[in-house]
């Protein structure tokens, strides 16, 4: 089987980057914008650093805010009919993982009408069209959903996120500016450098890994690990190696899948909120253990890109252990909670359990998970 590699057409690095905005846009020739940007972000004027711009430039834009931290089926419906009644014909979308879902979901849907039904779009969805001209611009260091083939969406009634997979939804253009990732508070900051490195590691040790994504995954681990501390006390290099580090992981990972981790994590979104980096990062030094005896030496080399040494002269038994002590070393060091405690109703697991089962992102995982297995990693968080 072949592998394959799907990346962004452009993408723009460092700071001041988002100034390329303009430069794409009236390349192009687009008349009018369609600004999708996370509420908060409009609100302490994270996004006006691009809509000055595109004023600046006299470039007409309508801003659409109207969706969630997990984005719902129903905001995904606003969207269309925000961007239907807009006029626009180029989106930029300005924010996490949020922000840029919901505009690729909006994007896909206008270009492929036979999918108006959301819910048609879950797994790998043959659409025909590429979506409307996103630029994608992010402004936390984690989702790296500038750069994957893959959205999320949460359906309220049915209490579940699924995922879909879809190289029709693609940014056009992703534009990664350390700068616009400043106001990040510690705690998102934390959450979200936990997601990346679980993209990382999901992405390296899953089933359909191969020579190119090991090397970004390993690549990845290694510029998270190394800056992620820094980034949480704000300081600029940490920020920038951020940025650079969840944009790597994102490159492997949207080419090979993710595994249990993300399987168990999306339930706990869709049933309690819970912040996706959140529930990652308690979920991932747990499961690493479970995955263990299915990784080959792979977690020798882990342990080694998040600076252990001596790995060389380790057992099996010492490597792996080593790394999954380095991860939890580095989310203890974060402030990420180390248990689901506070967050899972015991009575839910079963209900958590099949959800996980059914989602898309279990069927990468190294070792193939029962249904008992995963009631029996929730109850161990609990």
């Amino acid at each position: 089987m072949a592998g394959r590699i799907v990346l962004n057409p452009v993408s723009y690095h460092g700071k001041g980057a988002i100034a390329e905005i303009v430069n794409e846009v009236k390349g192009h020739g687009f008349k009018k914008i369609f600004v999708c940007a996370d509420p908060d972000l409009i609100k302490f004027g994270v996004s006006g650093k691009v809509t000055e711009l595109l004023d600046k430039a006299g470039i007409v834009y309508e801003v659409f805010s109207d969706f969630k931290a997990n984005p719902t089926i129903e905001n995904v419906q606003k969207g269309i009919a925000s961007f239907k009644a807009s006029g626009a014909d180029c989106i930029i979308a300005i924010g996490g993982g949020s922000a840029i879902d919901t505009a690729k979901a909006v994007g896909i849907v206008i270009n492929n009408p036979d999918f108006a039904d959301i819910r048609s779009l879950e797994g790998v969805a043959p659409t025909k069209n590429k979506a409307v001209f996103t630029i994608a611009v992010p402004t936390t260091a984690g989702t790296a959903a500038e750069v994957t083939i893959n959205y999320v969406i949460t359906d309220v009634k049915k209490r579940r996120k699924f995922v879909c997979v879809d190289v029709h939804d693609i940014p056009d253009v992703a534009v990664v500016d350390p700068d616009m990732m400043a106001s990040m508070p510690k705690g998102l900051t934390a959450a979200t450098g936990m997601d990346a490195l679980t993209h990382a590691i999901e992405g390296y040790i899953t089933k359909g890994a191969w020579e190119i994504t090991d090397m970004m995954h390993l690549k990845a681990i290694e510029i998270i690990s190394k800056h992620l501390r820094g980034a949480v006390n704000n300081e600029n290099a940490g920020r920038e190696g951020m940025a650079l580090g969840q944009y790597i992981a994102g490159m492997g990972f949207s080419n090979v899948g993710l595994g249990l981790v993300h399987a168990m994590a999306h339930p706990l979104g869709a049933v309690y909120d819970t912040p996706h980096g959140v529930a990652n990062a308690i979920l991932l030094p747990t499961i690493m253990d479970y995955n263990a005896e299915a990784t080959a030496e792979k977690y020798r080399e882990i342990a080694k890109a998040m600076g252990v040494s001596g790995t060389e002269k380790m057992s099996q038994a010492e490597y792996r252990k080593a790394a999954i002590d380095a991860v939890q070393k580095l989310s203890t060091d974060v402030g990420i909670p180390q248990d689901l405690k506070e967050i899972v109703k015991k009575e839910d697991i079963p209900f958590l359990a099949e959800s996980a089962m059914a989602d898309a992102c279990c069927p990468g995982n190294p070792k193939d998970p029962t249904i008992e297995d995963v009631k029996s990693l929730y109850l161990k968080l609990l």
